[in-house]
């Protein structure tokens, strides 16, 4: 390492001598990040012979392979192998739930990008070019079918993959039919690739006795572990899954990095030589799915106030062409779609629509944001029917005490903090006086409108299926007081090892430099859930606190013995062991607890309590508790081009009592960004024949850091959980990522606002890009009232007014920043 990253491991060891918990400690990969020296699945080093597998993608939809001719590809330079599904020995499904997802296709393709056979070579590079042979009719022949492509198309056909979700609570009919005010409309939003930085990756390699060894980027290493063996047909323990760290996951690896390993194991068992499998990123997004888009149907009946009497509304999700997790995304969206408010007469629809589209699966939110988005849109449209502002219309619904507090699946809101944290963003973010200086602003501008938008969130935090609710860890203490820890969760930039860390040097009174997290390995820790639904740090923390408390106790019962006292009131701190008005070292205790004979390690387990779910009914208690947040998001429009710009955004979010401060709030503004994303630039498009024309950076595109508001205030809410969770924090990876909810309601609002006379809402499609923006103005603006057609910049700043909030965190009417900037 260099002198800096030397000089910043000292300055961070420095800072943790104070406490293991509860500080904003560094990742404890940062500097390895920094430096380029983070170790990767695809930057291991490669043994002697290691060969290189690429995929033969279907060129059709829907079609039957009516012959496969693979003599062409196997002589292309530098191939050793070409498989089919015909070579797999046991199982060919890689499917996570339903055996509907086949490895390789097998006399019929499903999807455009499907993979048909895979190529083995000397090199990544030959492997790639054999396997673009696919294209070729001389290679694979079809028979092209009847293709269904959108969840409209297959919703009407009654085209699923599972069965329909159906919830109902109350009267909702007789109550929207009854009430003084009704709504209903239509509303669709996009769908969202993960675009993890380290695309899809498998290392494989055979070892003695039938035995394989995979390194693959995943979130899920047991279901790896198990789907590879089903593949070749072997017991699990033949097959060991490892996993140091990912370059992001966000869902896309919980399942979809089977199909990936499957190859890679299935090329090594075959040839006995060690095979890699590293995804280009067009083929991967070719291959892989994505966030599931949705189509909504909704009814309401309310109030003067705003307050939903009723309530009705169907989700339409594109599953792709098998199930994968779609059932488990769409009950997480029938679970949300309250989001933080009662409804006492409710139904809710889900429906997992099958298209020949890629098999869409978990991403961060994993079905909530999309059960709760609607719910925004509904609150957004009613307000603009009673001409209220729309904060005042979601105070009125949110949920409350008493018989305002059961959610429709019957769980209680018991540890509610909406109402207080809402009142604090409101004043620190100066919400009332903004929207009342924008009204003034937008009067005097014809072309740059400014919209603002409060949206809270309430997640429910734990899996909805309940088994997967569990966790295992493993704490060995060496004989020099150091220590390490192994557990079942995976580390993909988020933080886990680093919580899980401090939470063991918690328990043992010694700073985090003493412990050390190793990869995730299915040979020590088995059977383990994935890394997912903001579950890491709850579970993973709380069975490594397990494991080091079992050892902090053996060791308490020692120092009562050299030290005197009784164990109970031993205290580990600051790499002390204090007990009887006595003290040594933690290293020398642990050294004498050697020599005694006593053990210096532990597992530790853990499963989540009070989790219960009826499938078929959808009620119980899915969620052990609830994290909730809210943001105030201001953003400028241009009325002529599109373009819009979030110039300010202030967020406050739950993190319960945190464990890092420094790494929930990175937390928090990440997810707030890909959020923001997928509500504004992230746009998937199919053509006719259901090729994805948006895969690759240059026609999809996420944020940049210039899309980042330059006034960008994030801060974490002072709480503590209810729920004794390590620390008593709160999960953080997928709750902000509804908060930008108040991005694509400002870019709403600031529609809105050239129409000041509708008492309507815009209708404008997520994502929120350019021509969405455009569409919803022509649809609120007659034409004759557009601005004039002179489009040019220097037209349109001098029709535009100057800045008058006085804010200098805001683009002024003059497209300048209004640092210096004059109001009026």
């Amino acid at each position: 390492m260099n002198k800096q990253t030397d000089a910043f491991i000292k300055h961070a060891a420095d800072r943790e001598q104070t406490a293991a918990i509860g500080t904003s400690l560094p990742h404890e990969s940062a500097a390895l990040h920094v430096s380029g020296e983070a170790t990767y699945t695809d930057d291991l080093p490669e043994l002697h012979g290691t060969l290189h597998a690429a995929l033969g993608l279907a060129r059709h939809a829907h079609a039957r392979i009516v012959s496969l001719d693979l003599a062409a590809v196997r002589k292309a330079p530098g191939v050793i192998a070409v498989l089919s599904a015909a070579d797999i020995p046991g199982e060919n499904n890689c499917g996570p739930v339903l055996h509907d997802d086949p490895i390789l296709a097998d006399g019929e393709v499903l999807y455009l990008g499907q993979p048909v056979f895979a190529v083995i070579a000397e090199s990544h590079e030959l492997a790639r070019r054999a396997a673009a042979l696919a294209k070729s009719d001389d290679v694979v022949r079809y028979e092209p079918l009847e293709v269904v492509l959108t969840p409209a198309e297959a919703k009407a056909r009654k085209q699923f993959v599972l069965p329909p979700l159906h919830l109902k609570r109350g009267e909702p009919a007789a109550k929207i039919a009854a009430a003084p005010h009704r709504i209903e409309g239509t509303f669709e939003v996009g769908g969202q690739e993960q675009f993890y930085l380290e695309g899809q990756v498998a290392y494989a390699i055979p070892k003695e006795m039938n035995g394989m060894l995979v390194y693959s980027s995943t979130q899920h290493p047991s279901e790896m572990q198990q789907v590879v063996a089903h593949m070749l047909g072997w017991p699990a323990h033949g097959v060991v899954c490892e996993c140091r760290r990912m370059g992001g996951g966000f869902g896309g690896k919980e399942s979809q990095s089977a199909l990936f390993a499957c190859i890679a194991a299935l090329a090594a068992q075959r040839l006995q030589r060690p095979v890699k499998v590293r995804a280009d990123r067009d083929d991967d997004f070719m291959i892989t799915g994505k966030r599931h888009d949705a189509v909504y149907e909704y009814a309401a009946g309310f109030d003067e106030t705003g307050r939903i009497l009723g309530a009705r509304v169907e989700i339409a999700l594109r599953a792709g062409y098998s199930a994968d997790l779609s059932g488990a995304v769409a009950t997480r969206a029938v679970c949300h779609f309250d989001n933080a408010y009662y409804l006492s007469d409710v139904e809710i629809v889900a429906l997992c629509c099958k298209t020949n589209t890629q098999s869409n699966t978990a991403f961060r939110g994993f079905g909530g944001p999309q059960g709760a988005l609607v719910m925004e849109v509904m609150l957004d449209s009613i307000a603009r029917q009673l001409k209220r502002d729309p904060l005042e219309v979601r105070l009125a619904n949110y949920y409350g005490v008493g018989e305002r507090d059961v959610t429709p699946y019957g769980q209680r809101v018991e540890d509610n903090v909406i109402a207080p944290l809402t009142d604090e963003l409101l004043a620190s973010s100066d919400y009332r006086a903004r929207r009342a200086a924008l009204a003034a602003y937008n009067a005097a501008s014809p072309v740059l409108k400014r919209g603002i938008a409060f949206s809270p969130v309430k997640f429910g935090i734990s899996f909805n299926v309940p088994f997967l609710n569990q966790a295992g860890a493993l704490v060995h203490v060496y004989k020099d007081g150091s220590i390490l820890v192994n557990h079942g969760g995976t580390e993909m930039g988020q933080g886990l090892n680093t919580k899980v860390a401090q939470v063991v040097a918690n328990e043992l009174g010694v700073p985090l430099s003493r412990v050390r997290s190793t990869a995730t390995d299915t040979s020590k820790v088995a059977n383990t859930s994935a890394t997912a639904a903001s579950t890491g740090s709850d579970l993973n923390g709380k069975a490594a606190e397990a494991a080091a408390r079992t050892i902090r106790d053996r060791l308490a019962a020692l120092a009562a013995r050299e030290l005197g006292g009784e164990p109970e009131t031993v205290q580990f701190r600051d790499s002390m062991v204090h007990a009887n008005g006595a003290a040594m070292p933690f290293a020398q205790l642990v050294n004498a607890a050697y020599l005694a004979r006593v053990q210096l390690w532990s597992d530790g387990f853990y499963t989540t309590p009070k989790v219960h779910w009826d499938a078929k009914t959808l009620t119980g208690h899915p969620f052990y508790y609830f994290a909730y947040g809210a943001a105030v998001s201001e953003v400028v429009i241009d009325t002529l081009t599109g373009e819009w710009k979030l110039v300010r955004a202030d967020v406050l979010h739950d993190a319960g009592q945190s464990i890092n401060p420094a790494i929930d709030i990175g937390q928090v503004e990440g997810g707030f960004i890909q959020g923001m994303g997928w509500l504004t630039t992230e746009e998937l498009w199919w053509n006719r024949e259901g090729r994805l024309m948006t895969h690759a950076p240059s026609t999809y595109k996420i944020p940049a850091v210039s899309d980042t508001p330059a006034a960008f205030h994030v801060q974490l809410y002072r709480n503590e959980n209810a729920e004794p969770t390590v620390f008593r924090s709160k999960a953080v990876g997928e709750p902000p990522l509804l908060l930008p909810f108040s991005v694509f309601l400002a870019i709403r609002d600031a529609i809105a606002a050239a129409a000041p006379e509708a008492n309507h809402a815009p209708p404008l499609r997520a994502p929120a890009t350019p021509e969405a923006i455009l569409d919803a103005l022509e649809a609120m603006v007659p034409p004759a009232a557009t601005p004039p057609p002179d489009s040019s910049r220097a037209a349109r700043h001098e029709r535009a007014a100057p800045c008058v909030t006085g804010h200098t965190d805001t683009p002024c009417g003059h497209g300048r920043s209004t640092t210096g900037c004059k109001p009026g």
